[in-house]
């Protein structure tokens, strides 16, 4: 018996109510923000509170939906259960360590040879500072219990490193278990004798810190390797580079052991009844050449097909109409 041919839609992801974490990625100009706001708009349909977050040092949430975004969720215009956030995922240790307004830096100035002996410990493990950002992030965001949360990522290279960064955390967060049992009670004594460090902290309660972000973390790393609970979705136009690109994203997925089942190909140049343009027809032989090794690769995934259209998907009517056809396949006219 043949298999059952896979819905060319995101139903599946729209209706999988056990879903926390969805990750909207790919090369970069392929449309991801336009489909990962399209998604979000639709889960507003299916559930009682949706947060979408950019992660993308580009931010172009602000400009998708014609209104101002940053670090904190706010209620997208128009809707009661739909949020959105800008956040930056380049972070640093010295952030980490600062409080009540003053410097990391201040504070490894503080510690003087003992805070560039931490510091350098920290480093050894490349991401680690990026690491530390994205573990306020997370730990963050399941303070606020939204029913689901979306990820605008940035392209590939980027969203592959943003996936490793539980790890990375891990393993940094080792290195500075070993220093606070060699060098901790020395560094208290130290920064005892010099009025502590900046907002009165001192090095055990960083290292508290530190260990009630790591269980955070460890916490997200086993629910973003269950498919129950957390899925990517890639998108892509119909040319070479970007479908490289997808099959590169998808395999490290895998390796890292996430859930991805559904393909977005945006800027499809269907063909229009007497239509005269050679070009157009040019190109659209190209696409659907690219178009049939999709098909043919990834005849297990929901293959999503989007239409290039005339005018920018800009403002919540634009989106709206346009996540429309991320549940029911466009038509092309006859």
């Amino acid at each position: 018996m043949a298999e059952e041919e896979m819905d060319p839609t995101l139903l599946s992801v729209l209706e999988q109510k056990t879903l926390r974490w969805i990750f909207v990625g790919g090369k970069g100009g392929v449309g991801k923000t336009t489909t990962s706001c399209s998604l979000a708009i639709q889960l507003a349909k299916y559930r009682k509170s949706v947060l979408l977050i950019s992660t993308d040092p580009a931010h172009n949430l602000s400009d998708a939906f014609n209104q101002k975004f940053g670090k904190d969720a706010r209620l997208i215009n128009g809707f009661d259960n739909l949020s959105a956030m800008e956040i930056d995922p380049n972070g640093s240790i010295q952030d980490f360590i600062s409080n009540a307004g003053e410097s990391g830096e201040d504070a490894m100035a503080q510690l003087g040879g003992m805070g560039n002996m931490m510091q350098d410990l920290a480093f050894s493990v490349p991401g680690i500072d990026e690491a530390v950002s994205f573990a306020e992030v997370m730990k963050q965001v399941k303070s606020l219990a939204y029913d689901v949360v979306i990820f605008d990522t940035a392209p590939t290279g980027h969203t592959l490193r943003f996936l490793q960064f539980p790890t990375v955390l891990e393993k940094g967060l080792a290195k500075l278990s070993q220093l606070s049992q060699q060098f901790g009670p020395m560094i208290n004594t130290f920064m005892g004798a010099r009025g502590g460090l900046p907002g009165g902290q001192n090095f055990d309660e960083i290292m508290q810190r530190m260990e009630s972000i790591r269980e955070t973390i460890a916490e997200v790393n086993t629910q973003f390797k269950n498919p129950d609970m957390t899925t990517f979705v890639c998108v892509c136009i119909s040319e070479f580079l970007s479908l490289y690109e997808t099959e590169r994203m998808i395999q490290e997925l895998n390796g890292f052991e996430i859930d991805t089942h559904a393909i977005v190909v945006n800027q499809l140049l269907f063909p229009q009844p007497g239509d005269p343009c050679d070009r157009c027809g040019a190109r659209w032989k190209m696409q659907k050449k690219y178009l049939d090794q999709i098909s043919e690769l990834y005849e297990d995934f929901n293959v999503v097909k989007m239409p290039l259209l005339t005018e920018e998907v800009r403002g919540k009517e634009k989106l709206e109409k346009f996540s429309e056809m991320l549940v029911k396949p466009y038509q092309p006219p006859t």
